[in-house]
C-alpha cells in the first residue's frame, strides 16, 4: 500500500464494461523520502474517493484482486485516510 493523493477525475464515456459504475481517478503518489508528490497516475476507486483528499492505493496483483470480474486494474484506491499521525 501506498498513500497518495486525489488530484483529479477523468471521465470516460466508453471503458470495460467491467469498470462501469467505477470513478477513475488522477492520483499522485506520495514519495516519503522527500515528502514530495510523484508522476500522476489512473486509478480506478473503490471506496468513493474525491478531489484533494488523502488515500490508499494498492497497485499490480493487488488491484487485480479488488474485482472479480477479471477487469485489467494495475492501480486501485482502497482506502480514504482521515489523519496521518508520525513520530519521529
Amino acid at each position: 500500500m501506498q498513500l497518495a493523493k486525489v488530484v483529479g477525475n477523468i471521465v470516460a464515456t466508453q471503458k470495460l464494461e467491467e469498470l462501469n459504475g467505477h470513478k477513475l481517478l488522477l492520483i499522485s503518489p506520495f514519495e516519503p523520502k522527500d515528502g514530495s508528490y510523484s508522476q500522476t497516475k489512473v486509478a480506478v476507486d473503490t471506496v468513493g474517493a474525491g478531489n484533494g483528499e488523502t488515500v490508499l492505493i494498492v497497485s499490480g496483483s493487488s488491484a487485480r484482486n479488488q474485482f472479480s470480474n477479471g477487469a485489467p486494474i494495475d492501480l486501485a484506491i482502497v482506502g480514504i485516510v482521515d489523519e496521518i499521525e508520525m513520530s519521529r
